[in-house]
């Protein structure tokens, strides 16, 4: 288990006594669906051999029993799956560092969502979890995942066809910058970059020009367009040494990362494929990797204080 935290007794305990209810809950939603399935196969049978009556009463009957296991299973899922996120992934965090905390029914409202300008497309649908807060030397920062989807409805010969396509799946990292912008500062993927110019002309400015920032740095230019509304303050902000440190960031990801500057504060987001802080039903507790990749991305998300050097106050907020 990563940093150690195999050897914290009290979270240990707390994993064991939890394995318990765990196998509580995988026994009773396997044998729901056992149930369900058992009264599939007897109304199948029972066509076969030409009793269909006997067969819709076994699939009725066997259909009720199985969905109440399934039903109980699921609500004790919920009680545990918020003990898990509150005693374990809680437990987990203050190892780390005692400042952080996790609240597993907030997240970043999609207000901020918004107001980050990372997206051209505002969602019709968003849900965020697990809203993780704390204090890596001098900057407070917070993070949490979400999840963003915009449709489209489109006319058929059948009718209205709703599609529901994903504006971003992931987390996003907020931190103090120690500085309050007068402008607007987007660094998004290169290949997002022609949608991204359109759309921030579109809402940022009320003036024409050129929002492109061309930087020094030329692998940075590669991986990333900018867009500054002040392009003085873009590459103030934006200084070599820290286009270097948001590179190493961007390589230790899976995705490429995108960033704004507004206000005082930085936002990044990262695109995740999977949901983190969940916890496992038919997996053991007690297998020892099991929170690895927890651990893992709460360990990076904290060092981006460090990676970015955001504890060297050069600025001072106006």
């Amino acid at each position: 288990m990563a940093l150690g935290i195999e050897s914290n007794t009290a979270l240990q305990q707390v994993l064991a006594g939890m394995e318990d209810q765990r196998k509580n809950i995988a026994s009773g939603q396997k044998k729901g669906y056992l149930f369900i399935a058992g009264g599939v196969a007897i109304l199948i049978l029972s066509f076969v051999l030409g009793f269909p009556i006997p067969g819709f009463i076994g699939i009725v009957a066997l259909g009720i029993f199985g969905g109440i296991k399934l039903s109980s299973a699921y609500s004790e899922q919920s009680i545990y799956r918020n003990q898990y996120k509150r005693d374990v992934i809680g437990a987990a965090l203050k190892f780390l560092d005692q400042s952080l905390t996790i609240t597993p029914n907030s997240g970043i409202g999609e207000h901020e969502f918004r107001h980050c300008q990372l997206f051209n497309t505002d969602p019709d649908r968003y849900s965020t979890e697990d809203l993780v807060t704390g204090t890596a030397g001098k900057t407070d920062f917070y993070f949490a995942e979400v999840h963003a989807e915009y449709k489209t409805v489109t006319q058929t010969k059948n009718g209205t066809r709703t599609e529901w396509h994903e504006i971003f799946k992931g987390i996003i990292f907020v931190a103090d910058f120690n500085k309050n912008f007068n402008g607007v500062t987007v660094v998004r993927p290169k290949d997002f970059g022609a949608a991204l110019g359109a759309w921030f002309s579109k809402n940022v400015f009320s003036f024409g020009g050129n929002d492109v920032v061309k930087l020094e740095n030329t692998d940075f230019d590669k991986t990333f367009v900018t867009h500054g509304s002040d392009q003085v303050e873009a590459r103030y902000i934006l200084t070599p040494v820290m286009m270097e440190r948001i590179l190493n960031l961007n390589h230790q990801s899976k995705y490429t990362i995108s960033l704004s500057f507004i206000g005082s504060r930085m936002y990044i987001a990262f695109p995740l494929e999977r949901n983190y802080f969940e916890a496992p039903v038919f997996k053991s507790l007690l297998d020892p990797t099991i929170m690895d990749e927890d651990i893992t991305v709460i360990k990076f998300m904290y060092d981006i204080v460090k990676e970015l050097d955001l504890n060297t106050r050069i600025w001072g907020k106006a």
